[in-house]
């Protein structure tokens, strides 16, 4: 038997590199949030509402901590989360 995982979408909708913080939203499951990155505030993540936020905080700091130079306004990305959400 597979453990349980969701694919979740990712769409930047603002950034500042100068500034250092992104704004996006995110879609997994049934659930629906945004999100703000500043990462150079020590990596301060703020993700909206708070129901599920719980699983996902967590995978999108990592995710965005890899990739967040590398992500533009308006593209779709995409990683998978180690449980059913």
């Amino acid at each position: 038997m597979s453990n349980p995982q969701t694919e979740v979408t990712l769409r930047v909708t603002s950034r500042s590199l100068a500034g250092g913080w992104l704004v996006g939203e995110l879609e997994g499951g049934r659930y629906t949030w945004t999100f703000r990155w500043q990462f150079r505030a020590g990596g301060r993540l703020e993700v909206q509402p708070s129901l599920g936020r719980a699983l996902i905080k967590e995978p999108l700091q990592r995710f965005l901590e890899k990739y967040d130079y590398n992500l533009e306004i308006g593209e779709h990305y995409a990683f998978t989360v180690r449980t059913r959400i």
